[in-house]
This record gives structure tokens, C-alpha cells and sequence, in this order.
């Protein structure tokens, strides 16, 4: 195990040192590196904005109250500390002088009522229009037509109307 310490770089010994401090023997070795990243990124954060502070004030480069202020701006925003205990208390205390619902209770489980449920019907349906039939005429037997197939020009009412129409059933309670 020594000869571990001595090829970790000297960020991942203060790690090291800080969990063993902290009582924390068993760890598997990615935990370090996960600790290692977060402070990178922590400490990124802080001096990028010390230096916008220390840029908006004018200031060549950024100096100790520069990053005293990022650090308190991340601490404030970063963390909160909860209410006190008195006032959680009484917040309970408020919300429980209200009564809960009196169940409806019936023979299996309560479901909501079906308005407010996902499935009611939630379709539609298009019905397209049919075309008319055209009649067929007849040809007499000496009649030979020039063209096998002459073309139609169609005519207005002959053109569907594919207006989709809303269809919806409503499901009824089946009674037993």
C-alpha cells in the first residue's frame, strides 16, 4: 500500500490524508478521483469569479478580497441552512389543525373519479366521404371508343372531401 501513495500525485495524498482523518478506512479508488474532480471544478468556479469581481472593479489581478466575495457568493447560493426547528414545528402544527378528506371507502382499491383519470377516450376518427358512382355507360357493340381509356377531367362534386369528423364514445359503468 506504500508503494501506492507514492505514484498518486500529491492532490490525491491530501484526499487520501483528509478521508483517513475523517475516520474513513474502506473506499473504493475511484472515490478519489470523484473527490479530486470536484474540487477542480469548485476551485475553477471560485477564481473565475474572482476574476470577474476583480476585472469590475478595475483591479489588475485578483486579490484576496476578490476571492473571499466568489467564495461567499457560492456558499450563499450553494448552500442553505434549514429553518429552525421552532418553525418547522410550528408549520406542522399549522397544516395538521386541517382535517384530511374522508375517504369514500367501497370494496377494492379508491380510484379517482374517471374525469380525472387517463383513459377516458382520446381519439378521433376520420371518416372519409365516399365518392358518388359514377354510372358506367353502355357501349353499343359497334361503337369501337378512340382511345382505351379517354381522360376524365373531374368535376367539383366529384373531388372527396376528406373532412375528418370527430367521433367519440363515452364508456358506460357495465352494472353486474
Amino acid at each position: 500500500m506504500a508503494g501506492e501513495d507514492e505514484d498518486l500525485p500529491r492532490d490525491a495524498k491530501i484526499v487520501k490524508t483528509l478521508l483517513k482523518s475523517m475516520g474513513v478506512e474502506e473506499y473504493e479508488p475511484r472515490v478519489i478521483h470523484q473527490f479530486l474532480e470536484l474540487w477542480y471544478r469548485y476551485v475553477v468556479d471560485v477564481l473565475s469569479d474572482a476574476q470577474v469581481y476583480s476585472e469590475h472593479a478595475g483591479k489588475a489581478a485578483i486579490d484576496c478580497d476578490d476571492v473571499k466575495l466568489a467564495i461567499q457568493s457560492k456558499v450563499n447560493f450553494s448552500f442553505s441552512q434549514p429553518p429552525p426547528r421552532e418553525v418547522l414545528l410550528e408549520l406542522a402544527r399549522n397544516r395538521n389543525k386541517i382535517p384530511l378528506p374522508k375517504s369514500i371507502a367501497g370494496p377494492g382499491v379508491a380510484l379517482p373519479p374517471e374525469q380525472d383519470t387517463l383513459i377516458s377516450p382520446n381519439y378521433q376518427l376520420a371518416i372519409p366521404k365516399k365518392q358518388p358512382t359514377q354510372a358506367m355507360e353502355e357501349m353499343e357493340e359497334d361503337e369501337e371508343p378512340s382511345e382505351p381509356n379517354p381522360p376524365q377531367e373531374p368535376k367539383p362534386s366529384d373531388v372527396p372531401q376528406n373532412t375528418p369528423q370527430r367521433v367519440s364514445f363515452p364508456l358506460t359503468k357495465r352494472t353486474k
